[in-house]
């Protein structure tokens, strides 16, 4: 074992209210989307075990709680809308119709601005936040495939990868225009800045690394080589480190975001790592095995997956109300 996978270890060591009426309340349920079925498993996160699932609307992909957490927002992209559900328990709270394509959503961090990824629609959908309901702001063209997305800390701006042009955009928030985009490379999905938004990271789906962009030269200094379908990410709330999921080589990386370098890799996993939560106390990691119908528990402290559940089709997003902090 190396060096720098033993330095890991240590640091690791350190909805229906009617189809839930026989399951007990629990404040603890994971949430868990899938995508291919349209609807959400219930897991509570103690026993690991489902108690339940709630109809949504057709390919929920992604999730997001809403900035004061009292609802964690589903969006379904091919059924046009929102759905909200209660954060702890999962249970629906309302529905917003005629959201078109949301494939996957975020909030800037002074709460101003919603943003909706239009995947088959090639576009994004900028919209005014306040506090409870969205007015669209502008519909933006961005081909093609956007896909992921992250905000700048100072709100200005939120980066967009678009898959199948194999560029990353920026676009800004203000005036909800264009300011640039450029070639990164095949595939590109998952996103994340590092400490002082000093760089900008991109998971390469369609190759086996991640690209590291500074943003502000608008060029790609350097890669860092993961594993098959580099994909989506996940800090590991200790000021340091950020997993990605490699999504076709069936394994997670460790990436150190000071020295940009790859210093463990969890293996072991099943098809189609994609997203993750952490809880948190930083021990277990949960992630979604999209080429399947479950959840995995990864044992942080061995690096081991060490639980499967099985969930529906095709599970995509995940969320737990009581986890590590995102940043």
């Amino acid at each position: 074992m190396n060096s720098s996978l033993i330095q890991i270890r240590y640091l690791f060591g350190a909805l229906a209210a009617a189809l839930l009426a026989n399951a007990p309340a629990r404040a603890e349920n994971v949430i868990v989307l899938n995508s291919g079925d349209a609807s959400v498993s219930l897991i509570d996160e103690a026993t690991q075990k489902v108690v339940g699932t709630v109809p949504v609307g057709k390919e929920p992909h992604h999730l997001m709680a809403t900035p004061d957490n009292k609802s964690l927002i589903v969006a379904n992209s091919v059924a046009n809308n929102l759905v909200f559900l209660d954060p702890k328990t999962g249970t629906v709270q309302r529905w917003i119709p005629d959201i078109e394509d949301p494939y996957q959503l975020g909030f800037s961090y002074d709460r101003k601005w919603f943003v909706t990824n239009g995947l088959r629609l090639d576009r994004i959908d900028i919209y005014h936040y306040d506090g409870r309901n969205f007015s669209l702001a502008k519909r933006v063209p961005l081909a093609t495939m956007p896909s992921h997305m992250v905000f700048s800390a100072d709100n200005k701006v939120v980066f967009i990868t678009l898959q199948e042009s194999g560029e990353v955009a920026a676009v800004d928030l203000a005036t909800q225009t264009v300011l640039w985009k450029i070639p990164v490379g095949k595939a590109p999905a998952g996103l994340w800045l590092t400490p002082g938004d000093k760089y900008l990271l991109v998971g390469m789906t369609g190759a086996d690394y991640v690209a590291v962009i500074d943003w502000r030269a608008r060029k790609v200094v350097k890669t860092i080589h993961t594993d098959k379908g580099a994909h989506n990410f996940r800090s590991l709330a200790d000021g340091q480190h950020v997993l990605v999921t490699n999504r076709v080589g069936n394994t997670t990386s460790i990436l150190d975001q000071n020295t940009l370098m790859n210093v463990g890799t969890i293996t072991g996993l099943l098809p189609g790592p994609d997203d993750m939560e952490l809880t948190p106390d930083r021990r277990y990691l949960w992630v979604t095995f999209r080429f399947t119908r479950y959840v995995g528990v990864i044992d942080m402290k061995t690096l081991k997956l060490v639980n499967t559940i099985k969930v529906g089709k095709s599970p995509h997003g995940i969320y737990f109300y009581n986890r590590a902090p995102l940043l």
